[in-house]
């Protein structure tokens, strides 16, 4: 029997729930919890709704370890699974290792003053969880994550060495809204905003944010326009793929998107630092965030499909080659399967998955682990089974920008 502790309500971990319930003989007992019991509620009634399974809710303030630790001493899941804002992860890990028991994310750490996410606050914890004979797992969503199992599957099945390594990731959807987010806006403005940054030749070189655009032909999807942007999976694969000389990252943005990022960006709704207003301070990009749609209620409206994957190059059997790992997710069908939209299933699919390959022992090991360290096989064969397929081309020639 495995116990397990979804913390966050979004649509994230509705998806995990949802997923985890079609699942029972991984998944025998789920808790999600979150400040906001009443959104814990809602999700409890669809997954009911959807797959008959009955899951517990709890209220918790994640930043808090002592009742986040209070919590998981009641529940007494094996494994916290870790749905929350990145701002979150240290208060967790510390609250799972007060109380004995593993932990998993979709993301990395970041500051709450300052727009920076690495890993390296995580990896910190290395020794603690070792000496504790307990594991976490960190970021098992789809990118990161699925994007580092695709990477190491290329490495592992299609190329005797990887040279280039270019991730992708398109939203083609339709939410019908001016300006909204997919996720939570803070986050995603904060990266979206951030310098791009890539690596080659064994550094990092940086630029300004949206700075490089290339346009790309992704399939199911046509032709979009995607920018070179830093995102954390960089981080890690450069760190446990090292052979590889330049890793970047794309996404696509429409245009009407950057348009109202920009003049918002002008006129200092995306600032982070507090300013004052009517006598006391607020911050102005979460001020941004209460105003805008709930990315979770955007499911009903969206329609179009997701294509995120990798393209590599390297060497086989002594020849050039260029593949191409990738999948493509429907809006309107997951909307269908679990009441989200594709941006937030592509993320919780993941998210289950990983915490499967914990529970199982499919992934074991005491201490502090990204997705690389791992064996790609389970979690590929577990992405084709539960709603995330993946397709492998080879491309005539490695991408030519």
């Amino acid at each position: 029997m495995s116990k397990v502790l979804v913390i966050g309500a979004g649509g994230v971990g509705s998806v995990a729930v949802h997923k985890m319930a079609m699942n029972p003989d991984i998944f025998s007992d789920i808790t999600l919890a979150s400040r906001r019991v009443a959104k814990c509620d809602a999700v409890a009634e669809s997954v009911k709704a959807r797959t008959g399974v009955v899951i517990s809710t709890a209220q918790v303030d994640a930043d808090n370890v002592e009742e986040t630790a209070a919590l998981i001493a009641k529940v007494k899941p094996k494994l916290v699974v870790n749905l929350a804002l990145p701002y979150q992860d240290l208060s967790i890990m510390d609250a799972c290792l007060k109380t004995g028991v593993h932990y998993m994310d979709t993301a990395n750490y970041e500051p709450r003053d300052e727009a920076k996410f690495e890993y390296g606050w995580q990896w910190a914890y290395q020794d603690r969880f070792k000496e504790a004979g307990l594991m976490a797992l960190l970021g098992s969503g789809f990118d990161p994550g699925v994007t580092s199992v695709f990477a190491t599957y290329i490495k592992k099945h299609l190329l005797d060495s990887i040279d280039t390594l270019d991730i992708l990731d398109c939203n083609g959807g339709d939410h019908g809204q001016h300006f909204a987010t997919n996720f939570n806006p803070e986050i995603n403005i904060r990266e979206v905003t951030a310098p791009s940054r890539h690596w080659a030749d064994g550094e990092w070189v940086e630029g300004p944010a949206l700075s490089h655009k290339q346009p790309f032909l992704f399939d199911q999807v046509g032709e979009k326009n995607m920018y070179l942007m830093y995102h954390e999976e960089l981080e890690s694969l450069a760190k446990f793929m090292p052979e590889i000389k330049r890793i970047r990252f794309w996404m696509t943005f429409g245009d009407a998107y950057l348009k109202h990022l920009e003049v918002l960006q002008n006129v200092g709704m995306t600032r982070i630092d507090p300013v004052m207003y009517e006598g006391r301070e607020i911050i102005p990009l979460q001020f941004l965030k209460a105003v805008l749609p709930e990315p979770a209620s955007l499911g009903v409206t969206t329609k179009g499909k997701t294509n995120i994957g990798d393209i590599a190059t390297g060497m086989k059997d002594g020849k050039q080659k260029t593949v191409y790992v990738y999948n493509v997710c429907d809006h309107e069908d997951a909307y269908a399967e679990t009441g989200n939209q594709a941006v937030s299933y592509t993320t919780g699919v993941p998210a289950m998955i990983g915490a499967a390959m914990v529970l199982t022992g499919a992934w074991s090991g005491a201490g502090v682990f990204n997705i690389e360290q791992f064996d790609p096989d389970p979690f590929m064969d577990m992405l084709n089974k539960h709603g995330l397929p993946w397709q492998l081309k080879e491309l005539d020639a490695p991408l030519d920008f």
